[in-house]
């Protein structure tokens, strides 16, 4: 895992994992906390249903999202094994406002909002954890608006290869790989762009050699390159 300013959680000394482990709650309350598997292409929530339960994705890829007036859908954010989702119930949501899908066979921890509450106020780093998920989703909400209003639709879809290779890439020699490369129609519906463009622009990329990728993979071949492709032409 390549590091970043905006480091994960994981990479902090905060056991969430262990604070969420049935097996050590004290309580002992299954009905409050309990893990539970979803095949792909499951929902684990929609729209308008009760908030009362926080996520913690053990294992898998979750799918956050809404649907726009024209029904048309609206992806928020792809998460993976150790995010935590479902967490505006705590500061006052009654119902979900977007969807929560799996893209892949998952597990998830659900915790109920009161037990939630329990153990973040026993344990400190709990807490500290949930708030900077929260506020680190507002900033990204705030970049991907500046993005949209300020970038056209090709800067954006680097900005997105980049911050991916960033946050999930892994050094292959001089060479950066991303697992798990979502489809050009996810890359669209993150970016507020076409699937057309998506896959011109990564055809291209791919035809000078900058970067290649298929259904498993990203590997950007030279990431100052692919920088520079983000840079005003003079």
């Amino acid at each position: 895992m390549m590091s970043n300013e905006a480091s994960y959680w994981y990479l902090e000394n905060i056991d969430v994992t262990g604070i969420l482990c049935p097996q050590k709650i004290r309580r002992g309350d299954l009905e409050a906390h309990f893990h539970r598997c979803y095949k792909r292409g499951e929902y684990i929530y929609l729209p308008d249903e009760m908030s009362d339960r926080v996520f913690f994705l053990t294992d898998g890829r979750v799918k956050i999202g809404t649907y726009g007036d024209s029904g048309k859908e609206i992806t928020k954010a792809i998460l993976g094994k150790g995010d935590v989702f479902g967490e505006l119930s705590l500061i006052g949501e009654d119902h979900r406002r977007d969807f929560a899908y799996t893209m892949e066979e998952a597990t998830v921890c659900v915790v109920n909002v009161d037990e939630m509450k329990l153990l973040m106020r026993d344990h400190t780093s709990l807490g500290l954890f949930i708030m900077k998920i929260m506020g680190s989703r507002v900033l990204e909400m705030e970049k991907r608006l500046e993005s949209l209003v300020f970038k056209d639709s090709r800067t954006r879809i680097i900005e997105y290869l980049l911050e991916s290779a960033e946050k999930k890439g892994r050094r292959v020699g001089f060479e950066t790989e991303v697992r798990k490369f979502i489809t050009h129609q996810e890359i669209a519906n993150l970016t507020a762009t076409s699937r057309q463009t998506v896959t011109t622009l990564l055809n291209d990329l791919r035809d000078r050699n900058i970067l290649t990728f298929d259904r498993r993979r990203l590997l950007i071949r030279d990431m100052d390159k692919l920088k520079g492709e983000t840079l005003p032409v003079s």
